[in-house]
């Protein structure tokens, strides 16, 4: 059998994913029996007021402890396509902070790396926030007993290509759960779409938040190869690292985002 790629940090995403794309679009393939690590640079900015976060580790080699160093004393900067811009600060380690930037819908940011003397930089345009109409219940378990799921409703706007992701909040808890959608059959109609959970349940009494984000195509597609990734993560073949839109072999995304929130307590 091939030898693994890189830890391709898939559980660090899903537990780092979170509150915690226009460049290249290369498959990086990376071997792990003794590998040099490589840097992993996960960042957002939205339309909510900041603090907004750029988190910034390395891989590890596979036969070593799944924690993911984070990477001090870079140079991180985030600005957008009028000229404001703004230097991060690092508190704490591997984590960088801004203080005063804030996302407008309809601009393009671009975040740039500087770390050990190597730069990375990626872009990504926020797109127009698209509104929640309402949240429903699902009772389509599946055999999952009382458990239910969450329904989305929402009215796509006619005539411009959108990107969903939905992130599901239980109890205060981030799901793990990767949840997209695009409006390639359905433009300007009304969506509805329903967040399968695979094994956090639902139960009477939960509160729910979901944020409808919608995003950029880039972005998308790194997401969508990531579910694909960890759907088959116990196949035989060994998967690609999703396709990253950050430049000088970077794993991790940049991602700017335009977000609208509703919630729901479970009868």
């Amino acid at each position: 059998m091939k030898s693994l790629q890189i830890k391709i940090f898939l559980f660090f995403l899903i537990a780092a994913c979170n509150a915690f794309f226009l460049s290249c679009q290369k498959v990086i393939q990376v071997d792990l029996n003794s590998s040099a690590p490589v840097i992993v640079i996960e960042g957002t900015i939205s339309d909510q007021p900041g603090p907004y976060q750029v988190a910034i580790s390395q891989t590890v080699d596979y036969d070593q402890p799944n924690t993911f160093p984070p990477v001090s004393g870079a140079d991180v900067t985030m600005s957008d396509n009028l000229g404001n811009s703004e230097v991060l600060t690092e508190t704490p380690a591997g984590t960088y902070t801004s203080s005063h930037m804030q996302g407008v819908p309809g601009r393009t940011y671009t975040l740039a790396v500087l770390s050990s003397g190597v730069a990375y930089t990626a872009s990504s345009t926020m797109p127009l926030p698209v509104e929640i109409d309402s949240l429903s219940e699902s009772s389509l378990s599946f055999g999952r007993n009382d458990s239910k799921d969450v329904e989305v409703h929402f009215h796509d706007p006619a005539g411009t290509q959108n990107f969903y992701r939905f992130v599901e909040i239980k109890n205060s808890v981030r799901q793990k759960n990767i949840f997209l959608i695009t409006d390639r059959l359905q433009d300007g109609g009304e969506i509805t779409s329903t967040l399968f959970a695979d094994t956090d349940t639902l139960l009477t009494g939960d509160s729910v938040s979901v944020q409808l984000q919608c995003i950029d195509e880039n972005v998308y597609n790194y997401f969508r190869t990531l579910a694909q990734v960890l759907n088959n993560s116990t196949l035989s073949t060994s998967p690609a690292n999703p396709p990253s839109n950050l430049s000088n072999g970077a794993l991790g995304y940049f991602s700017a985002y335009a977000v609208r929130t509703k919630f729901i307590i479970i009868q």
